[in-house]
């Protein structure tokens, strides 16, 4: 994954000219006079969202998840092949829950997750390019 992907990806809400190096602004007129395309509540909940997305742990979850078969993974199933413990492994999935990026359904002792259902435009941006698959 290049950051040049990532970017293109999230370029509709981040102005180009931020992370070119242009020796002439070409951006828009809204990058000139100082306003901007995302208000202030969207740019933190986003930020929110990227935090919990910014933990390598937390994207290989999110990608076992996603190529699960089921789409869905037991928490079980996730501590062995992260080498991770049950209460590390449960503390990422609390976040990621809190996030709204996972959802999760009790059986019996074990609880199931999935990715969300209304993903955050963040979380769904950076996940689609991040596990290159439709989020």
């Amino acid at each position: 994954m290049t950051v040049d992907a990532l970017v293109r990806n999230l370029g509709r809400r981040i102005e180009l000219c931020q992370y070119e190096a242009m020796t002439s602004c070409e951006c828009s007129t809204a990058c000139l006079d100082g306003t901007s395309t995302i208000g202030p509540g969207e740019a933190q909940a986003t930020a929110e969202v990227l935090k919990v997305l910014a933990e390598p742990s937390r994207l290989q979850i999110l990608g076992m998840i996603s190529g699960s078969h089921e789409g869905e993974r037991c928490i079980c199933d996730l501590t062995e092949p992260l080498g991770l413990s049950q209460p590390t492994v449960s503390h990422h999935m609390r976040l990621l829950r809190e996030a709204g990026i996972v959802e999760g359904e009790r059986r019996g002792k074990w609880v199931y997750f999935r990715l969300a259902d209304d993903l955050p435009p963040a979380a769904r941006a950076v996940l689609g390019t991040v596990l290159e698959a439709p989020v």
